[in-house]
């Protein structure tokens, strides 16, 4: 596949992350804004667990996909990246548009991460299972939380952001090879 294909898919799918994202802050507003990092991070295990679960057990009981859970996990890291850089005592709400804005700016830089670990590593998600994509995000989320119980200090890691950058690229693959249908 051309890198012109990826960022192709790519947008694609941030763009139906973005839609959901966007009609869910018009219905609720930025009630998210009352969580703290630690929930954020347990809502997106949530997710990244049911999706385990189902992969594992081959059936699901509740009629929404896991795709579904992975747009809720890009969704939901796109969401603790706005908290980490709002003001903990900030207002609550934040209108549609300011929303919005932030929302594209933390998928731009996932973006750019993206591309430049896929010029790095030869597009490698590409033959990885998606049952593997979940996985990493679990591993991912173990390490959040042993960082946010570490109280964020950590002694050689990137830390927490840039694991869930990694979450929302990794969500995206997941997208990406469900959409092609390949497993």
């Amino acid at each position: 596949m051309s890198s012109q294909t990826t960022i192709k898919q790519y947008n694609a799918a941030v763009q139906r992350c973005a839609e959901i994202f966007l009609l869910k802050t018009k219905d609720y507003g930025t009630a998210w804004r009352i969580l703290r990092l630690s929930s954020i991070t347990d809502q997106i295990y949530i997710k990244a667990q049911r999706i385990r679960t189902i992969e594992e057990k081959g059936e699901q009981r509740i009629n929404e996909g896991i795709d579904a859970e992975f747009v809720g996990i890009v969704n939901y890291c796109v969401i603790a990246l706005m908290q980490m850089e709002l003001p903990v005592n900030d207002r609550l709400e934040l209108s549609v548009a300011e929303t919005e804005q932030l929302f594209s700016q933390k998928i731009e830089e996932a973006r750019q991460l993206m591309q430049n670990k896929n010029h790095d590593y030869g597009e490698a998600w590409r033959s990885m299972r998606v049952s593997s994509i979940t996985d990493l995000i679990l591993m991912k989320l173990y390490r959040i939380r042993q960082i946010e119980d570490n109280q964020g200090k950590t002694l050689i890691s990137e830390g927490i952001s840039a694991s869930y950058y990694d979450m929302i690229n990794y969500a995206l693959f997941a997208l990406i090879r469900i959409q092609e249908g390949t497993n």
